[in-house]
């Protein structure tokens, strides 16, 4: 949800839907658009400004305008959303063409929304580009023409270099989205989205074991510790537990997800959180020195767990000297991962240390086997 006070911005796939509108204006009007006003998939409307916009020919126009995240700013705030629109001379059967330009990525891997072979431009963005084009075309009294709008991200292939995309199997540039047009600050539904993409997406490829990573540190270590997994069989799931053992948990292939965490979030997934956020650290203190006097009867192993810090400071009394300790670590994420799955997949859990080195594994198997 938004915090009160922050930003809302918009999406590419609302760029996308500007820069189409700023083009096709130009094209009936002759006049060149300095912002336009747009309506998004919740029915809001905004004003949104127009960078810059070139008449190529008499049928065809280009405009970009500059996405905008708000106060919530993703590898694509302050990108150039541009489209090229093409309108037929003598009339047609007003049919909308949507292609992907230079720096659009194109889907090559099944499960995602969009088909293989297809710009990578998600429904959302689509429907508000055909909205666009049929509103301005009725109010030209131009609805006999057919339109291409072809979609374009000058610094698209750079850009999707920062994201996921290649593993989701989007080359050559990044993705057009948004399921309402607006970017709402510090909501989590866009990463939730993407940690869903990428389930689907291995599941199509036919991968039944998913190891879940925190991040690109613990994913680099998961890799090197599983090398014969495909690459999109590795998951970044950020801090969202819950959510995406969920969504394992609802995939029909998806029988097993293997956890590889450094300690500082196995304590907190092993309590239960489903959201894993750098939060609640004295209450996390509190019950893993109490988990220490119950394993180790040791007070003063206890007392200085409960004094410490961070869960990285409280490591360096646990390790190596109390195995156990970490074990019942490792055995309540389990738990807590198969209650939040439904029991619908099997748990492996493996802990890292900071250098990542394994210090947990509920169920080791052969190297490099998962």
């Amino acid at each position: 949800m938004t915090q009160e006070g922050l930003k809302p911005g918009f999406t590419t796939g609302s760029a996308a839907a500007a820069a189409t509108k700023a083009a096709l204006v130009l094209l009936l009007s002759g006049e060149p658009q300095e912002r336009v006003q747009i309506r998004f998939l919740t029915n809001e409307t905004c004003f949104i400004r127009v960078n810059r916009n070139k008449r190529i020919s008499p049928c065809a126009a280009e405009s970009f305008v500059i996405k905008d995240a708000g106060d919530d700013p993703d590898v694509t705030h302050r990108a150039e959303i541009g489209a090229r629109v093409t309108i037929s001379e003598n009339g047609g059967e007003g049919g909308l063409t949507l292609l992907g330009g230079p720096g659009v990525g194109v889907v090559t891997k099944p499960g995602l929304e969009v088909a293989v072979g297809r710009p990578a431009i998600n429904s959302g963005p689509e429907q508000m580009i055909r909205e666009v084009v049929n509103h301005t075309l009725e109010a030209f009294n131009r609805c006999d023409r057919d339109v291409t709008v072809e979609i374009m991200v000058p610094e698209g292939e750079v850009l999707a270099e920062k994201t996921l995309n290649a593993r989701l199997g989007i080359k050559g540039g990044i993705s057009i989205l948004g399921t309402t047009g607006i970017v709402r600050p510090m909501s989590h539904d866009a990463y939730i989205a993407t940690i869903r993409s990428g389930i689907r997406v291995a599941e199509a490829m036919d991968d039944q074991t998913l190891v879940f990573t925190t991040g690109r540190r613990s994913e680099r270590f998961a890799m090197a510790l599983f090398p014969g997994l495909a690459e999109e069989a590795f998951i970044q799931t950020g801090d969202f537990f819950k959510a995406s053992l969920e969504a394992a948990g609802a995939a029909a292939r998806i029988n097993r997800v293997i956890i590889t965490v450094f300690f500082g979030k196995a304590v907190k997934m092993a309590m239960g959180f489903p959201h894993t956020h750098a939060a609640k650290s004295e209450l996390t203190m509190k019950t893993l020195a109490g988990w220490a006097r119950e394993i180790t009867s040791d007070e003063t192993l206890a007392t200085n767990i409960a004094r410490s810090n961070t869960a990285r400071h409280a490591f360096t009394f646990i390790h190596p000297r109390h195995p156990g300790l970490i074990s019942r670590v490792g055995e309540e994420i389990k738990a807590s991962a198969l209650g939040f799955c439904r029991n619908r997949v099997a748990i492996r859990a493996i802990i890292f240390d900071f250098e990542g080195r394994v210090v947990f594994d509920s169920d080791p198997s052969p190297k490099g086997m998962p």
